[in-house]
């Protein structure tokens, strides 16, 4: 059983950045490829990043890409995602996951993504 949890989540003024982290429960992290996903209010979740295990793809959201990046330090057992040109749609939970496989998010079936942390609110206001 991995355990995520995220942290770095918080208020941000409009076009402005953020860095969210998460942190695996053990050093098990590298075996997995990681993503992140959010929920706006009233809003079903949706998948935002992705990254392959040793960092060798990453895939993205066409509302996020070429404004949020996400990366990995297996070292660390931490898991990254750097937000910016935020805007209020950007306005979510977000939830940092894990899967063994990396298909699982390019494929889309968020449904068989195995662990899931707890989530961390971002909040984009003027």
């Amino acid at each position: 059983q991995v355990q995520l949890v995220e942290s770095g989540g918080g208020w941000v003024q409009l076009g402005g950045s953020l860095r969210l982290s998460c942190g695996a429960s053990d050093n098990t992290l590298n075996a997995h490829a990681m993503g992140w996903f959010r929920q706006a209010p009233g809003k079903d979740r949706e998948f935002v990043a992705a990254i392959s295990r040793e960092s060798l793809s990453t895939f993205y959201s066409a509302s996020v890409k070429g404004r949020f990046t996400i990366s990995r330090d297996d070292g660390k057992n931490t898991v990254y995602l750097q937000m910016n040109s935020l805007k209020s749609d950007d306005t979510a939970v977000y939830y940092c996951c894990a899967d063994p496989y990396y298909a699982t998010y390019v494929q889309g079936r968020q449904g068989d993504v195995e662990y899931w942390g707890r989530g961390t609110q971002v909040t984009v206001s003027s």
